[in-house]
Parts: structure tokens; sequence; C-alpha cells
């Protein structure tokens, strides 16, 4: 997929805010640090489109960028990060929760895990929430570059058996050499169609 035009649009706190002109949505969400900003820019080809930072939490909003003017990408906020204020992070939840539910426009939800680390607790939320909503997700296993191929099988494995997801249908990704970039757009187009 050739990106000619990614654009930042807006970035909204509730559904007030949230963008509803019919145009298909496809919405990135994982635990804080798990690389949504990286996975972004790396989709779009464009280093700054959505700000990284090496702390994690910094996304505290719904941010939608337009794609090519013909879908959006939706930036969810990051979960689980302790040192986030108290106040903050608990409105993520809701927040988080209110826009899987209740966005008529989203066709697809790209739920990232770090491929080094089993899913926690919140990841485990995460999927419970995509499954209680039948919304149609694929599983990306981020920062597989970090993961030797000949280790990679069994990490992928763990993820599978946790999060309870056949292992195929786990996508390895690396922001960095771009695998898993294809595969990832396959699934985009597919939805947004």
């Amino acid at each position: 997929m050739k990106v000619t035009r990614a654009v930042f649009v807006k970035g909204a706190v509730d559904e007030r805010g949230w963008l509803r002109d019919g145009m298909a949505q496809v919405a990135f969400v994982g635990r804080s640090n798990v690389g949504k900003s990286s996975l972004i820019n790396s989709l779009v080809g464009r280093k700054g489109l959505v700000k990284t930072s090496s702390t994690p939490g910094k996304t505290r909003e719904v941010n939608f960028f337009r794609i090519n003017g013909a879908f959006y990408f939706v930036d969810l906020p990051g979960y689980g990060y302790a040192r986030t204020p108290g106040k903050v992070q608990a409105g993520w939840g809701p927040m988080i929760e209110g826009y899987l539910k209740d966005s008529p426009d989203l066709r697809l939800v790209i739920f990232l895990v770090d491929i080094r680390h089993e899913p926690g607790d919140n990841d485990m939320v995460m999927r419970e929430w995509l499954a209680r909503y039948g919304l149609p997700t694929v599983c990306v296993a981020t920062k597989a570059d970090k993961i030797t191929r000949g280790n990679r099988m069994k990490h992928v494995k763990i993820l599978a058996d946790k999060l309870q997801v056949p292992m195929e249908g786990i996508v390895e990704y690396s922001a960095q050499t771009g695998e898993g970039k294809g595969i990832l757009w396959d699934a985009i187009l597919d939805a947004v169609a």
C-alpha cells in the first residue's frame, strides 16, 4: 500500500469529539510502550506523524489520522502505565471501551502485544472487550526484531495460548525492519474496502 497522504485530524477525550463522518476507521490499541506510534509511523512511511516517546503514557486522547483521504487510523491511549496520574489513567478505560463499543465506522482493531512478554492482566481485559463486542481484530506481536527467529515460535505460542487466538492469526511485526507490514496492510485494506 502506498500512502501518499497521512494527516492528523484531531484528538478527542470523549464521544462528542469522535469523528462520525461515515469514513472507515481502523483502531490501534495496546498497553503503554508496546509500539503503537512506531507501528503507525511505519505503516504510513513517516517518522513523525504520530509522536513517539521513550516515556510510556504520552497518548492521552483518541487521535484520528486521515489516510489517503479514504479512511482513518485511530490511535487509542495505551493502558497499564503505573506512573500516569491515577485520575488520568482511570479515565482511559471508559474512553477506550466507549470508543470500541460505540463507533459505527470502526472496521478493524489492531491489537498490539509485545512479542517479548506474556500478555498482562490489562491485555487480557482488552482481549475480553474485543471478544465481547465482536470486533474484527488482528493481533500484532510488535518488536519482532528483538527476538531471534529461532525463538519466535515459542514466544508466539505463549501469546496465542494466553490470548486464545490461533498462532497463524498473530502478525509478527517490526517497525524497524518492516517485517509484517505487507500482511498487516492486506488485513487493513480488506477491512476498509
